[in-house]
């Protein structure tokens, strides 16, 4: 899991060329290598067979316990549970394996008392599960109270999970977006990042401080050894109650997920100040995605919701994206009084007048001629561009100046570039990886069509994601699958045109039709601009977190 989180977090291509490239050889030291660079390379279908072959050929004990974890970390429990079922009882290891498969379902308390009393491996294994059960039960930081605590006005500090510059997410960039014009707004503004970060991705010579376009972004520094999730949310709490006693805000502000309210929820009864919690995402669900229906029903799950909604109904005033998950916070509790919504937002080259798409194309070295389709994306299994592929290699058939094109880097990248090169395209020309923050908005622009092919999946129907809007705003024309979080954004035949999730067929025939008709491209893209324009700037957005300010702080007290 290690090395899988490198490679995932601070690989690049070459690191991923090397994966591939060793996954290619046909000799290899040991079949557990073969199997491990399969799931380093990202090869999923590779990785599968292999595992499949050694199940079907049987195992020693030690060999067992180890593809029982790669299986794992392939997210295929099946073939673990394989493993796991040839390992003798007797075994040591036996028990830390089947632990491991209980919690990766969501079963925590199961996975503890299947440790028992072993030896000192499942002893800190047990250890470290019982914590993080703990946390997400009814654990909440120790913090005393802070008699005689004064407040500067107009000071805020937000606890964030990353941040600019290590960091350059969507929720990195929703972060800095509406920071900055919290500061245009007159409000010094202070954020926090989570405990260790960012020498957690490997930033090692972080320094303690980012000043970026007017926000000052700390580093909770992690001082000697948190073994487990407990112990970190304790020290944590500890580092940020230093901070606010240092810069002394008169609100504090945070997002999910319900870890970071953990921390922010009693420093701020400690020193009587009210907080926001802002709700960006169901992590929960995220979590769920890889696991299948099965694990909306387990322990992790269900505690996780409830650790959620605990969190919304206890702050003073609660912010979030669109209507789909502001009525999932009411009826998971929330008084709907204390919700405002948030929308992700446009800013900066954004609201410039967009470019003509092979002009920018010269501009960024790429082929100028053909209608290019594509997306700005993080590449990762829900956002469904798989399909976007293969609906591609349909139109390609048939129209033969067109161009595929995905901008971004993450977890699937591996295997959308084996499905590139297995319907006849060039995976370099159509995955050319991350790009620089800067060029962001240029890549927007290379294209004619933009593709949001997302998954039907409980987050994905809920979480509106930022890069329409970002297309919309470029005067691009945005295709986007039928999701009650999609249709909040997209406007069928008025911005963009919505198709069925997974829909290989309707996609390539809406592609078809887009690339054979440059006005419905130039009218669905100008309105998609401006609705953007209008109603979705980080510049409107920031009034939700600026209202809850003046109303607290003019209040004062918290909810506590």
């Amino acid at each position: 899991m290690f090395m899988l989180n490198v490679q995932r977090r601070r690989g690049n291509r070459v690191t991923t060329a090397l994966w591939e490239g060793l996954n290619r050889q046909r000799s290899l030291p040991s079949h557990r290598v073969s199997s491990l660079s399969a799931l380093l390379s990202g090869d999923q279908l590779t990785l599968k067979k292999r595992l499949i072959a050694e199940a079907d050929n049987g195992v020693s004990p030690r060999s067992a316990k180890t593809f029982a974890d790669i299986a794992l970390a392939g997210d295929l429990p099946d073939l673990a549970a394989r493993f796991a079922a040839t390992m003798s009882t007797s075994d040591p290891g036996a028990a830390i394996t089947r632990a491991k498969l209980l919690w990766y379902a969501g079963e925590m308390s199961e996975a503890i008392e299947v440790l028992g009393t072993g030896g000192d491996r499942a002893g800190r294994l047990k250890e470290r599960y019982r914590a993080e059960a703990q946390v997400f039960d009814d654990w909440s930081p120790s913090i005393s109270p802070q008699a005689g605590y004064r407040p500067e006005p107009g000071v805020v500090l937000h606890l964030v999970t990353n941040s600019l510059p290590y960091t350059e997410s969507g929720y990195a960039q929703r972060t800095h977006s509406l920071l900055r014009e919290q500061v245009a707004a007159g409000w010094q503004v202070h954020a926090a990042t989570r405990l260790g970060y960012p020498q957690s991705i490997g930033a090692v010579g972080a320094s303690d401080l980012d000043v970026i376009e007017g926000v000052n972004y700390h580093r909770l520094s992690a001082a000697g050894s948190q073994g487990n999730l407990r112990e970190r949310q304790q020290q944590e709490a500890d580092q940020l109650l230093r901070l606010v006693l240092e810069l002394r805000p008169a609100v504090l502000h945070t997002t999910t997920h319900f870890v970071n309210a953990l921390a922010v929820r009693v420093v701020a009864s400690a020193v009587g100040i009210p907080w926001i919690y802002e709700v960006r995402g169901q992590l929960a669900d995220t979590w769920a995605s890889k696991r299948g229906p099965g694990a909306l029903k387990s322990e992790r799950y269900v505690s996780f919701q409830k650790r959620e909604a605990e969190a919304a109904s206890a702050a003073d005033g609660v912010i979030t994206l669109g209507e789909e998950m502001r009525s999932g916070l009411v009826q998971a509790g929330v008084d709907p009084e204390k919700i405002t919504l948030a929308p992700n937002g446009v800013g900066e080259e954004f609201l410039e007048e967009p470019g003509d798409s092979r002009t920018i194309r010269a501009e960024l070295g790429l082929p100028v001629d053909d209608v290019h389709i594509g997306t700005v994306s993080s590449l990762v299994p829900y956002e469904g561009l798989d399909v976007l592929i293969d609906a591609f290699a349909l139109v390609a058939r048939r129209h033969k100046k067109v161009k595929l094109l995905i901008v971004g880097d993450g977890e699937s990248a591996s295997g959308l570039r084996r499905r590139a090169a297995a319907v006849g395209l060039d995976p370099d020309a159509v995955l050319p990886g991350r790009v620089p923050r800067k060029d962001a908005h240029k890549y927007h622009q290379a294209l004619d069509i933009f593709v949001v092919p997302r998954q039907d999946q409980n987050v994905t129907r809920a979480v509106t994601p930022l890069k329409p809007v970002e297309a919309m705003a470029c005067a691009r024309p945005v295709v986007a699958t039928d999701l009650p979080a999609l249709r909040e954004i997209v406007i069928d035949e008025m911005t963009g045109i919505i198709v069925p999730s997974g829909d290989v067929a309707e996609l390539a025939r809406v592609l078809g039709r887009l690339t054979t008709n440059s006005s419905a491209r130039r009218r669905l893209g100008a309105q998609g601009r401006e609705v953007a324009i209008a109603s979705r700037t980080w510049a409107s957005s920031v009034n939700a977190s600026l209202r809850h300010y003046d109303r607290l702080t003019l209040i004062g007290g918290t909810s506590e």
